[in-house]
């Protein structure tokens, strides 16, 4: 299975796009206006799906990211894992690709990401993780504007009592969440921005739930409204010494990019692509 080539696999995503074009840009325009997302089940055939878990790698291979905020695994290194998990996220950045989904969400200029900055895969295993928070706006230069997520999701059998679901905030932080689950051979794609609040509940069980992921940017933000921000981390809305907490924390961090206008140190999670 590792023999499918990248630009195979973007090409029966972009056909599995394009045939679910009409209800998938329908599903966008209708929640754009809070948080613009659609998703597509079985996006890839079940065999490639299968494999991508089969070869995904082990929590005790990646990067631990422990702390209020968050509690997950993840890997932008991607040569250090299985071929075929590089070329599912590289097909996502196949040109055709990009373009589609930027005329699906009416966005006219999407940039895919090489780097894979803060992007990669991710492993949610027992009692992993992430609270409600926006995405930090921009790329590692601050050049671009971060506007889409894509999320694939590649564990078989994944149910809802599982934990470990998308959630996102339409009416933000204070308010009840919409869960989309993380189901096996899933995509979402949702967009980004200073109202994009969205968190993954815990995960109940002892085992992984993975996920490959990509980032769009673009020129321009989404909203008129949206200014440069780190990322913002809430706690539920149960939670108030968590909140009380974790806002002072992005304060404190948006100060500091007043001052160092790209942070005090880079962010590690990138690809380091020596053949770049």
């Amino acid at each position: 299975m590792s023999g499918f080539k990248r630009q195979e696999i973007a090409e029966l995503i972009y056909n599995k796009l394009k045939l679910k074009q009409q209800d998938i840009k329908v599903a966008y325009q209708a929640s754009k206006d809070q948080i613009g997302f659609f998703y597509i089940d079985d996006l890839l055939p079940v065999d490639i799906a299968k494999k991508c878990f089969e070869v995904f790698p082990d929590k005790s291979e990646m990067h631990t990211l422990k702390s209020l905020r968050e509690y997950k695994h993840v890997s932008a290194q991607m040569d250090k894992h299985h071929e075929l998990l590089e070329s599912v996220i590289y097909a996502f950045q196949d040109k055709k690709v990009v373009e589609l989904i930027g005329e699906i969400c009416n966005i006219e200029a999407l940039y895919a990401d090489e780097s894979l900055y803060a992007g990669g895969i991710s492993l949610m295993a027992k009692n992993n993780y992430l609270h409600p928070h926006l995405d930090n706006s921009h790329d590692a230069e601050r050049e671009r504007w971060r506007v889409m997520n894509l999320l694939y999701y590649v564990t078989p059998e994944w149910e809802t009592k599982n934990g470990g679901h998308l959630e996102l905030w339409p009416n933000g932080p204070k308010k009840a969440p919409q869960l989309l689950e993380s189901k096996f051979n899933r995509l979402i794609v949702m967009a980004t921005h200073d109202r994009s609040w969205h968190s993954v509940n815990e995960v109940t069980i002892d085992s992984s739930r993975c996920c490959i992921s990509n980032y769009y940017f673009s020129d321009d933000p989404l909203n008129n409204s949206d200014r440069f921000h780190v990322t913002k981390f809430r706690g539920r809305p149960e939670d108030t010494f968590t909140n009380i907490i974790l806002d002072l924390d992005a304060n404190l961090r948006m100060l500091l990019r007043k001052v160092f206008k790209k942070g005090i140190r880079k962010n590690p999670h990138f690809y380091k692509n020596k053949s770049s």
